[in-house]
């Protein structure tokens, strides 16, 4: 498959296309990377260096991959965080002009709004974009326990809860919904759940919680879960086995002590994961 990936980069680490790009292609996938920022490293170091893209080169980039007459081979996009409504605007023109070259390509966005004690952490008009122009043309969706929230206007706490929200959701646009970072009430305070649904059914995959959070596992998972999505069409299987290559990887990471995920030297996670955990009914 053919994957135009439009997300943030980094030289130094692993997130946006750094930790979503690699993890497709380990899998067989051509990656069409379009880069939003270029920064040395992520900010959560507190220092970087680099700039911000104008959000035209996404425009520019786009053009030029029709100019070569292979856009109707693209079967899918995945955006990751925006940076401003501008670059927003900018992706939704992408994925407009894809899915006009290929009625059949479906596009994944994953809304990056903002984490559970941080709360919305994206630039204004940015929240906006995503909850009223990206979601209803969006095929899949992958947030986490607090943007689900935030995107449904609706306190999640249980199962029940949850289901609402992801039908909620469903009814404005996208066809699969995957959420990472679940703690719900019958969630153990060691464990962590991510769940996946399409309308009609809804999975749930509990695994360890490990003690390890580097940035990008997020982009990671998304990356993972669409082309496994994209590949057999079915929700639990691209569940199971993203959820499966994540924790592999971040296993590796705690064991070195990174601050930084281990994409590379834990690269036969993606293809193999060490360790597998079944989806459950929500």
């Amino acid at each position: 498959m053919n994957i135009l990936s439009i997300q943030s980069h980094v030289a130094y680490g692993h997130v946006g296309n750094s930790a979503a790009v690699f993890p497709m292609q380990r899998l067989g996938h051509e990656v069409w990377p379009i880069h939003t920022v270029q920064f040395s490293n992520h900010t959560g170091y507190g220092a970087w260096r680099g700039e911000v893209l104008p959000a035209s080169i996404i425009d520019e980039c786009v053009e030029g991959i029709a100019e070569r007459g292979v856009l109707a081979a693209c079967d899918g996009i995945l955006s990751g965080y925006m940076g401003s409504a501008e670059t927003g605007e900018a992706i939704l023109r992408a994925v407009a002009r894809v899915k006009a070259a290929n009625r059949q390509a479906l596009y994944c966005c994953d809304p990056v709004i903002g984490d559970a004690g941080r709360g919305v952490f994206v630039r204004d008009g940015i929240a906006e974009l995503i909850a009223s122009r990206a979601l209803p043309v969006a095929d899949m969706i992958t947030p986490n326990h607090f943007e689900l929230e935030f995107l449904s206007a609706k306190r999640i706490a249980s199962a029940e809860e949850t289901r609402a929200s992801l039908a909620r959701l469903h009814q404005c646009g996208p066809k699969v919904i995957l959420v990472t970072s679940l703690h719900l009430e019958d969630t153990p305070l060691d464990a962590i759940d991510v769940t996946a649904s399409e309308l009609g059914s809804a999975w749930r995959v509990r695994t360890p919680r490990l003690d390890v959070s580097p940035n990008g596992a997020g982009d990671c998972i998304a990356a993972l879960f669409f082309v496994h999505w994209l590949a057999t069409r079915s929700v639990r299987t691209a569940l199971e086995s993203a959820v499966a290559s994540v924790f592999g990887l971040l296993s590796r990471t705690a064991e070195a002590k990174s601050r930084e995920l281990l994409l590379v030297a834990a690269q036969d996670e993606f293809v193999a994961p060490s360790r597998g955990f079944p989806g459950q009914p929500l």
